[in-house]
C-alpha cells in the first residue's frame, strides 16, 4: 500500500510539474513572441530581408541586423548576392570602440549558405558587430535600433525609398537611402569616424569596371561590352555631409589584402583618401569624422542611386496578325528588341537619378512620411495591418517590372536568380488589390495591355503578356479565370478611375472578349462553364464548377454594367447571367458549400487524353488511362470544398459588384472553408507537393478538403498546399460576410509563420519570392471597413464590421484616413483630394 500511495505521488508530483513547466513556457513564449505590427527582436531578426528601391527598378534588402543583402539592380532577382557591404563606426579612446553597424550576424548564416563550407571567404562576418538589436517596419520605412556596453552611443538606421500613391514616377525611382543616427548617452564629448564601405559589386565578369567620383562619394561602374551591352551598369553611393573622404581605390592585392587593409584603417579610427583612377578597384570607402557632445546627436544620410539601363529580357512569340494599335512614336518601348527600365527613358545615366533625388530628398522624404502616417493611423487589428504592409514590398521587389514608356509588367514571383513565371499573368494578378487602389493608373496599364496586345481578333486573350509589351501570338488556351477576371477589373477601374472616356474607349474590346468566353467555355448557352477551362491551377477544369462559373456570371453582370452606361444592348449577356445564377445556386451547392460537376463527355472539345496533348504537364500515362475510365479527367477537384470555390464573388465585391450570387450560400461556403480547411497545426496533414508553404505544426489553409469523400486519385495538382494569397482572400471574404473572427484567424495563422524566425516577414513566396497573389491581403481594409469610393458619383461607401474605426484609404486622386465616429463618417485627406458629394453608411 505504501509503494502505490508513493508512487501515486510521484505521478502526481510529476504532472504537477509538467503542468509547471508547460505553463511557464507558455508565458516565455507569449513574452518572447513577436507581436503582430510591432518590432522584432533576437531570433525573430534572423530572416528578416526589407525591400528598398522603386517600382520596376530593381532593389537592395535591408536585413533585420542592418546588413544588406539580395542586391538585385540588374533588372532580376539576385536573392543569394550579398555582397561586402558594411558601415562602420570607429569611437575613439575605447577599448572595443569599432564596430560593424550591425547586429550580431544570424545563426543560419555562419554554415549552410553557398561558400560556407569553405569558410565564408570574402564575408564581413568576422567583424566586430553590436550586441543588441531591435527592427520595426513601417513601410516604406525600417528602422534598426543598435546598443553596446561597449560604445557610449545609441545608433539608429532608417532605411526607405519613396513611396507615394498616385505618384506612380517618383515611387518608380532607382534609389534607396540610409540614414545613420548616433547619439551620445555618455556624459562626455565623442569623437568618431563613421565609414562606408563596399567591394565593386557592379564588376561583371568579362567586363570592365572603375569607381569613378561623385560629390560626397563614388560610383561603382562597370562598362560592359559591344557583345553584352547588358553588363553597363552604375550604382552610386555618397553623402551630403562636407566633412566626407572618399577612398575611391581600396589597397590592391591577393587573398583578402583590400578588405584587411580597409578594416585595419577603420580600427585604427583613421582616415584613407585616394583619388579615382581608370584602373581596376577592389573598392571604395567613404569616411565622415564627426564629434557629439553629450547627449547630442549626428545624422548621416548615406543616399544611393543606381542605373542599369540595358537588358537581355524578352518574352513572347510574335504575333503574326495586323497590330490594331500602329504606334507612330519612334521612342516608344514597342520597338525595343528587349526590355529596358522606365528610368532609362527618364533620366540619362546615373548622375542625373543622384541629382534628381539629393534635390528632391526632402519633398519625397516627406511625402513618403505622409503615406506612412496615414496608412498606419488605423484602428484596424494589428494582424492586418501587418499583413497589409509586409506584401507592399512586393512593389518594391523585382517580381515587378515597369518599361520604358510607363507600362506595368510583372512576374507572378520571383526564382533566386531568375523571374518566375511570366507575363503579368492575368489570373495571378487577380487577386492582386494593392495597385488599383494605390496606383490606379499603373493598373490600368495591365487592363491595356490585356485588350489590346494580348487579345486576338476572335477575342481570345493570351494570359501572359510579352516582353517588351507587343502583340503576342495565340499558342495556348485563354485562362477563363484570367479572362473574366479582367472585364471585372474593367469594371473596377472605371470606377475608381471616374473616366467614362476610357471606358467607350475599352468596352468594344470587353464585348470580344466576353463573347469569345461564351463561344469557347458555354456554347450551349447553360450560363456555366461547362468546357474545359484553364485556371490558376495550371490545368483545365472540365464541367462545371463554383470557381470559374462565379467569374462567369461576375462578367456577365459587369459588362452588363458597362453596357447599360453606354446604352449598348446588354439583354443577352442578363439572360446568361440569370439562367448561371440558378444553375450556381441549385446545382452547384451542396447545401454546405459550392463544387464541381465533372463532365468530359458530350462536349464540343475532343477527349481529355487529346486535349491533355495541348496542355502543361497533364499528358495520361498508361496508367492514367486507366484512372481517366475509373474516376474521369485528372486534377480536378469533383465534391470537394475548394478554398477559392466562390471566388468570383469575392472578385465581384472588391470590385463593386455585390451580391451576384446568393449571400447566404456564398456565406454558408466561406463557413464551411474555415470549419474544413483551416488547420492550426499541421503535423497529420499529408502533402506530396510543395510542402514548404506551411508544414509541420504551423496553421494554414489548405487548397481543398473532401469532408464528403470523393477525393480523386489525382485531385488538382496544388490542392494540399497552402498559399498566403488565397488566405487572405478567403479571409477578406469571410469578414465581408459578418465572420470576422474567422477571418483573423486565417490572417494570424499566415503571419506567424512569417515572423522572421524561419521565413522573411516581407517576402511572402508562392511560385517564387514576393509573389504577387499575396496582394490579395490590400483587400482586408475592405473585408474589415467596407470602404470604397465610387469616383464616377463620387460616393463614399461604408460597411464597417468593426463599429467605429479610422483606416486608411487611396484613390486615384488622394490618401487620408476614412473611419466613423459615434457612427458618422469623416474623412481627412492627407495628400492630393479626394471629392465626396454622397456617403452611404450600410
Amino acid at each position: 500500500m505504501k509503494k502505490f500511495t508513493l508512487f501515486c505521488f510521484s505521478i502526481a508530483f510529476l504532472l504537477a510539474y509538467s503542468l509547471f513547466s508547460c505553463a511557464r513556457n507558455d508565458k516565455i513564449t507569449k513574452l518572447t513572441r513577436h507581436e503582430f505590427n510591432g518590432s522584432y527582436t533576437g531570433e525573430y531578426l534572423a530572416r528578416i530581408a526589407f525591400p528598398i528601391g522603386g517600382i520596376g527598378a530593381g532593389m537592395f534588402c535591408l536585413e533585420g541586423t542592418g546588413a544588406i543583402s539580395h542586391m538585385s539592380v540588374r533588372n532580376r532577382p539576385d536573392v543569394f548576392n550579398e555582397p561586402p557591404v558594411f558601415a562602420a563606426i570607429s569611437v575613439k579612446g575605447f577599448k572595443n570602440g569599432t564596430k560593424v553597424i550591425e547586429g550580431q550576424v544570424p545563426g543560419w548564416k555562419h554554415f549552410g549558405q553557398p561558400g560556407s563550407g569553405n569558410g565564408s571567404a570574402g564575408a564581413t562576418y568576422g567583424l566586430p558587430r553590436f550586441e543588441n538589436c531591435s527592427f520595426l517596419a513601417r513601410f516604406p520605412f525600417a528602422t534598426i535600433d543598435l546598443d553596446d556596453k561597449d560604445i557610449p552611443l545609441d545608433v539608429q538606421i532608417r532605411g526607405w525609398s519613396p513611396f507615394i500613391p498616385t505618384d506612380a514616377d517618383n515611387s518608380s525611382l532607382p534609389v534607396g537611402a540610409l540614414e545613420y543616427t548616433f547619439k551620445n548617452t555618455g556624459n562626455s564629448k565623442v569623437e568618431a569616424v563613421f565609414s562606408y564601405n563596399t567591394r565593386n559589386f557592379m564588376k561583371e565578369n568579362g567586363g570592365k569596371s572603375t569607381i569613378k567620383p561623385i560629390a560626397g562619394g563614388f560610383i561603382l561602374s562597370e562598362a560592359g561590352t559591344k557583345e553584352n551591352p547588358e553588363k553597363k551598369g552604375d550604382f552610386a553611393i555618397f553623402t551630403t555631409e562636407p566633412e566626407t573622404i572618399v577612398d575611391h581605390c581600396w589597397f590592391r592585392g591577393g587573398w583578402w589584402d583590400p578588405l584587411t587593409i580597409t578594416w585595419n584603417t577603420i580600427l585604427k579610427g583613421e582616415t584613407r583618401s585616394t583619388q579615382a583612377s581608370d584602373v581596376d578597384a577592389p573598392g571604395a570607402s567613404i569616411y565622415v569624422p564627426f564629434t557629439i557632445g553629450p547627449g547630442g546627436t549626428k545624422t548621416i544620410r548615406l543616399i544611393m542611386a543606381w542605373y542599369v539601363p540595358n537588358t537581355n529580357l524578352k518574352y513572347g512569340q510574335d504575333s503574326t496578325e495586323p497590330d490594331d494599335e500602329i504606334c507612330e512614336d519612334p521612342n516608344c518601348s514597342c520597338h525595343d528588341p528587349y526590355y529596358k527600365p522606365w528610368y532609362s527613358g527618364k533620366f540619362a545615366n546615373v548622375t542625373e537619378v543622384a541629382n534628381y533625388w539629393i534635390t528632391s530628398y526632402k519633398d519625397l522624404l516627406a511625402k513618403s512620411e505622409s503615406f506612412t502616417s496615414a496608412f498606419y493611423n488605423s484602428t484596424l487589428p494589428p494582424e492586418v495591418i501587418e499583413a497589409i504592409a509586409a506584401n507592399l514590398t512586393i512593389l518594391k521587389s523585382p517580381t515587378c517590372l515597369r518599361q520604358s514608356d510607363g507600362k506595368l509588367w510583372s512576374w507572378e514571383g520571383c526564382s533566386d536568380n531568375l523571374g518566375c513565371c511570366a507575363g503579368s499573368c492575368e489570373h495571378v494578378w487577380n487577386y492582386a488589390q494593392a495597385i488599383p487602389h494605390l496606383f490606379p493608373k499603373l493598373e490600368r496599364t495591365l487592363r491595356h495591355t490585356e485588350f489590346w496586345p494580348n487579345q486576338d481578333k476572335e477575342g481570345h486573350q493570351t494570359f501572359r503578356a510579352a516582353l517588351p509589351i507587343r502583340p503576342v501570338a495565340t499558342t495556348f488556351y485563354a485562362a477563363a479565370d484570367g479572362q473574366l477576371g479582367g472585364i471585372m477589373k474593367v469594371y473596377r477601374d472605371w470606377h475608381i478611375s471616374g473616366d467614362p472616356e476610357w471606358l467607350k474607349k475599352i468596352y468594344p474590346k470587353v464585348v470580344e472578349s466576353m463573347d469569345y468566353a461564351i463561344k469557347t467555355w458555354d456554347p450551349r448557352l447553360t450560363g456555366t462553364l461547362e468546357e474545359p477551362h484553364h485556371n490558376t491551377y495550371d490545368i483545365e477544369f472540365w464541367g462545371p464548377d463554383g470557381m470559374c462559373t462565379s467569374f462567369y456570371l461576375g462578367a456577365l453582370k459587369a459588362i452588363t454594367g458597362m453596357g447599360t452606361f453606354l446604352d449598348q444592348d446588354v439583354k443577352k449577356y442578363n439572360a446568361l447571367y440569370e439562367k448561371g445564377k440558378k444553375a450556381i445556386e441549385n446545382d452547384l451547392f451542396n447545401g454546405e458549400y459550392f463544387y464541381q460537376k465533372v463532365k468530359w463527355q458530350g462536349l464540343n472539345a475532343p477527349d481529355p487524353v487529346t486535349a491533355s496533348k495541348g496542355s502543361w504537364s497533364s499528358e495520361y500515362s498508361e496508367d492514367a488511362l486507366k484512372l481517366l475510365q475509373a474516376e474521369g479527367p485528372k486534377y480536378q477537384y469533383g465534391t470537394g470544398c475548394l478554398s477559392d470555390g466562390i471566388l468570383g464573388s469575392w472578385i465581384g465585391e472588391v470590385c463593386g459588384l455585390r451580391n451576384f450570387v446568393d449571400s447566404g450560400k456564398v456565406a454558408s461556403h466561406l463557413k464551411s472553408v474555415y470549419k474544413y480547411n483551416f488547420r492550426k497545426d499541421l503535423t497529420d496533414h499529408s502533402n506530396p507537393q510543395r510542402p514548404s508553404y506551411a508544414l509541420g505544426n504551423e496553421g494554414g489553409l489548405l487548397l481543398c478538403t473532401w469532408p464528403k469523400g470523393g477525393k480523386p486519385s489525382l485531385p488538382f495538382v496544388y490542392c494540399d498546399e497552402v498559399w498566403t494569397g488565397f488566405e487572405y482572400q478567403a479571409a477578406s471574404h469571410l469578414m465581408m460576410m459578418g465572420e470576422v473572427e474567422k477571418g483573423l484567424d486565417i490572417v494570424r495563422a499566415a503571419r506567424q509563420r512569417y515572423d522572421g524566425r524561419l521565413r522573411n516577414p516581407f517576402d511572402e513566396y508562392e511560385c517564387g519570392h514576393w509573389y504577387a497573389r499575396a496582394m490579395s491581403s490590400y483587400a482586408l481594409i475592405q473585408g474589415l471597413t467596407g470602404v470604397r469610393y465610387d469616383a464616377l458619383d463620387q460616393t463614399m461607401y461604408i460597411d464597417s464590421r468593426m463599429g467605429d474605426f479610422t483606416s486608411f484609404i487611396s484613390t486615384e486622386t488622394g490618401f487620408g484616413n476614412i473611419g466613423l465616429k459615434g457612427n458618422k463618417p469623416f474623412l481627412n485627406v492627407a495628400y492630393g483630394e479626394i471629392p465626396v458629394k454622397k456617403y452611404v453608411i450600410r
